[in-house]
């Protein structure tokens, strides 16, 4: 009967590993793979002690038994750690392996030694092979690294949980309870159920229960799931090499546009034929000026129709094994469409430059939509400021109005109507902030407002991002700063980087007027909207603290358009 026991569990381990070997994904952490293997050799030597019939036998299974038992803990622990997305160091990691075969080294020498097991003897108990030893001081030191290592991981679990909101629940869950079954069968379950031992069927669900991990766990990575997306695509070709400009590989899609590297040899150097001379020349022109490292791609169409050739965007950039730089990375991005299109424009008559003006005022709009969409996104998370983009944004056109009127601070139109049209993007950076803090009912702690802080600089990064390609490299840099600095102070105590005085772009001076007018006289979670009489004292005594005292008689000026907006149904959330 034991015998049975044992020869099903062995094969509901090996299936287990099937599943997961057809399961297999190049992006799965190693330690699942070595798990993997580690969980049958351990059932394998429980199988092979209910059928010993010598004590060599019996040693044997004992053997294959510690050394699943020994090596399974080290890697579920680095499994726990890598899906906790906690770093362990080369070194800790090979001194860990380097402990784990010290303390299977006497498990090796069992039968001819007595560090492990004093005075063995085999018999047979009925028919039952029974291996009777007397524990030796290694034993209890194995048994030991057993409860440090379960310590180790579930210690790893419990902070990730309260640490870590980037770690899915899901998987923090589901980690736990393979190790503490497994610990159960292991000292507790064993004597309740002696002969029969239930840590080999502990082993089998903790397998079930990594084949649930194995199958999410790539789900959760963006990084992963993104390049095996494009990969699919086969929109992006991709040829890398190392610094010695031997190939290392390409994709189809590379190889569909450049078929003379079909037949490269992997470790080959990069030669002198037309389309390897081209990859030399941009890995050339990367190494000398890494800032200029996009070039155009012509693929000729075999019918020799101009119209059918298609173009591609190169663009060269280090080939990275986790953070080292191990060689270069050349990606080939058709580019086609926008080129065909520039030409078009390039040959538009006067009759149809009208026609491309409106096209192009409409995916100018589309695309300042595209902003807005964007803004009203990261706006609709914050329970306490609905509304908010469009009555500073109005609050900033006011304001600049005034300034035009004055005529005191000398601004261009232009760069007024850039201010007015980066208003509603001065909060986008709170797309960065956790929900938890985001919309919290109530004020801030100080934990809590520090990570509010960090929305200025992630919001100039974000517009950065979205508006690197523009063409109009005036309105990019002056929506950064507004996001950036629209929350720095005239007297230097301002966030994020405390600017002071004039080293506060003018445009985040303006902004910052409208952002705590708006703030003053609209209801939020943790107060009611203040009077207009209030909240004129607070900026008016802000000036020369908080606000640029050149800005007073713009304010002044604008008072009471403000004042007739947020009266206006336009401003229902204000105060009246």
């Amino acid at each position: 009967m034991i015998p049975l026991f044992y020869g099903s569990v062995l094969a509901a381990s090996i299936l287990c590993t099937t599943i997961y070997i057809y399961m297999w994904h190049k992006h799965f952490e190693v330690s699942l793979n070595i798990i993997f293997t580690l969980i049958p050799i351990a059932c394998l030597g429980y199988f092979v002690s209910s059928l010993a019939v010598n004590r060599e036998e019996s040693v044997l299974a004992v053997k294959l038994i510690y050394l699943g038992a020994i090596f399974l803990q080290l890697f579920i622990v680095l499994s726990i750690f890598s899906l906790c997305r906690i770093e362990i160091p080369r070194s800790i990691r090979t001194l860990l392996f380097a402990g784990c075969a010290i303390l299977y080294a006497p498990v090796v020498n069992i039968g001819y030694g007595d560090l492990f097991y004093r005075n063995l003897s085999f018999e047979m108990i009925g028919h039952m092979p029974v291996l009777i030893k007397e524990y030796g001081p290694w034993h209890t030191v194995v048994y030991t690294a057993y409860v440090l290592f379960f310590i180790i991981g579930i210690s790893a679990i419990v902070y990730s949980w309260l640490k870590k909101n980037q770690v899915p629940r899901t998987i923090l869950i589901l980690l736990v309870f393979p190790y503490v079954i497994c610990m159960l069968c292991f000292f507790v379950l064993r004597k309740l159920t002696d002969p029969l031992e239930l840590v080999p069927l502990g082993y089998v669900i903790a397998e079930i229960i990594y084949l649930i991990i194995a199958y999410r766990v790539n789900l959760y990575d963006i990084s992963d799931t993104v390049v095996d997306s494009m990969e699919q695509s086969q929109e992006i070709g991709y040829v890398s090499c190392d610094f010695r400009r031997r190939f290392l590989g390409s994709n189809d899609a590379a190889r569909a546009i450049l078929p003379a590297i079909r037949d490269k040899a992997v470790d080959e150097v990069l030669g002198y034929k037309p389309s390897e001379r081209k990859l030399r020349h941009y890995l050339e022109g990367f190494e000398k000026d890494p800032a200029n490292c996009t070039y155009a791609y012509t693929v000729h169409s075999e019918s020799g129709d101009h119209e059918e050739d298609r173009i591609f965007n190169v663009n060269v950039s280090f080939l990275y094994d986790g953070t080292r730089k191990r060689g270069y990375l050349i990606t080939f991005t058709d580019d086609t469409a926008n080129r065909k299109y520039i030409r078009l424009i390039d040959t538009y008559n006067e009759k149809l430059q009208a026609e491309v003006a409106e096209k192009t005022a409409h995916i100018v709009e589309m695309h300042d939509n595209l902003i807005m969409s964007l803004a009203a996104m990261v706006e609709s998370r914050d329970n306490s400021t609905g509304g908010h983009i469009k009555r500073t944004s109005v609050g900033v056109r006011i304001l600049v109005d005034e300034i035009l009127k004055e005529g005191v601070i000398p601004l261009s139109p232009e760069f007024c109507a850039d201010v007015i049209k980066a208003a509603p993007m001065h909060d986008l950076g709170k797309i960065a902030v956790d929900d938890a803090v985001l919309r919290k009912p109530g004020r801030f702690t100080e934990e809590e407002f520090a990570k509010m802080k960090h929305h200025a600089a992630e919001g100039a990064r974000v517009i950065h991002e979205i508006l690197q390609n523009t063409d109009d490299e005036s309105f990019k840099k002056i929506a950064e700063n507004v996001a950036h600095y629209h929350h720095e102070r005239w007297d230097g105590s301002g966030y994020p980087e405390g600017l002071s005085g004039e080293q506060i772009p003018m445009e985040a001076r303006i902004m910052a007027i409208a952002d705590v007018y708006d703030a003053l006289v609209s209801k939020r979670v943790y107060k009611e909207a203040f009077d207009f009489e209030k909240a004129d004292r607070i900026i008016s005594e802000g000036m020369g603290t908080q606000f640029d005292p050149s800005l007073r008689s713009v304010y002044e000026q604008a008072r009471a358009r403000l004042e007739d907006y947020y009266r206006g149904s336009e401003g229902t959330s204000a105060a009246s």
